[in-house]
């Protein structure tokens, strides 16, 4: 398995956990996070984005097991993890939440972005840095 399948799988297990713990337990999930317990009814909302976790999830891990990972998908992936770091960036630059709140969220938007940008297939051609 080359380093790119493995980063995928993790990228897809994080997107999973994601989304089953937004979808099945957002209020909990929220707390254990450090954040305000949304409204009952942001739930709803809460659970059309945890269909988009799971979904990115399942893209993922269909890319990891693909023989050309489509360098499309994974650029999109990269693109969330640039926007989930910069709002990180935002919230706390503006004191709405804590560094110890967002630190690992951004640490791991940063690591994922960083490596699937750095490792991703050019023109759907596996290449040497895939490796």
């Amino acid at each position: 398995m080359t380093r790119l399948k493995t980063l995928l799988w993790i990228v897809a297990v994080s997107q999973l956990v994601l989304g089953a713990l937004t979808l099945l337990a957002p209020g909990p999930f929220f707390a254990w996070m450090g954040l305000s317990v949304p409204p009952v009814d942001n739930q709803y909302m809460l659970g059309m984005l945890a269909a988009r976790f799971l979904a990115y999830g399942l893209g993922m891990a269909a890319l990891a097991r693909a023989e050309n990972p489509d360098p499309f998908w994974i650029r999109n992936m990269v693109l969330i993890q640039a926007i989930d770091f910069g709002a990180g960036l935002f919230y706390v630059g503006t004191g709405v939440i804590g560094l110890e709140v967002a630190a690992f969220p951004m640490l791991n938007a940063a690591i994922f972005g960083g490596l699937l940008w750095l490792w991703s297939p050019v023109s759907g051609e596996l290449n040497a840095r895939t490796a």
